[in-house]
């Protein structure tokens, strides 16, 4: 090995370093706001342009919220530093069972498999919350 062939792959191993911790740098989350009923609402609007929908669920926590349009629920919650929007109809939704205070709802979505909703305290499961008809 001559002495080019080792300065040119250390200098190499030095840039790959550096990249690496820009990398690591820029993906610093941010912090995401809790959800209230009007971001909630706004966030729904949004992701769900072509449903009407009536009032909205906000979890205990603030990180999901639930919305019904007609035999659909529009679930919109927490992942990373930022919200996944879903869909998936009514029964489904109703059917998950509340257990240690939170409703694990399963969706058939490789990137996001499961959707966690915190409940208050007392809170009944389902939300009782009216399909809005466009």
């Amino acid at each position: 090995m001559t002495l080019a062939f080792l300065l040119q792959t250390l200098a190499s191993l030095v840039a790959i370093g550096l990249l690496v911790l820009l990398a690591a740098w820029a993906k610093i989350s941010r912090p995401a706001s809790s959800l209230d009923e009007e971001s909630a609402r706004n966030l729904m609007a949004e992701e769900f342009p072509d449903h009407a929908f009536g009032r909205v669920w906000v979890a205990a926590d603030g990180d999901s919220a639930v919305a019904r349009s007609e035999d659909e629920a529009l679930l919109v919650y927490r992942s990373g530093d930022g919200y996944v929007a879903r869909s998936l109809p009514w029964p489904e939704l109703a059917k998950a069972a509340a257990s240690g205070g939170e409703v694990a709802v399963k969706l058939q979505d490789l990137t996001a498999p499961v959707a966690r909703l915190a409940l208050a305290e007392g809170a009944a499961w389902p939300p009782l919350l009216g399909g809005a008809r466009p």
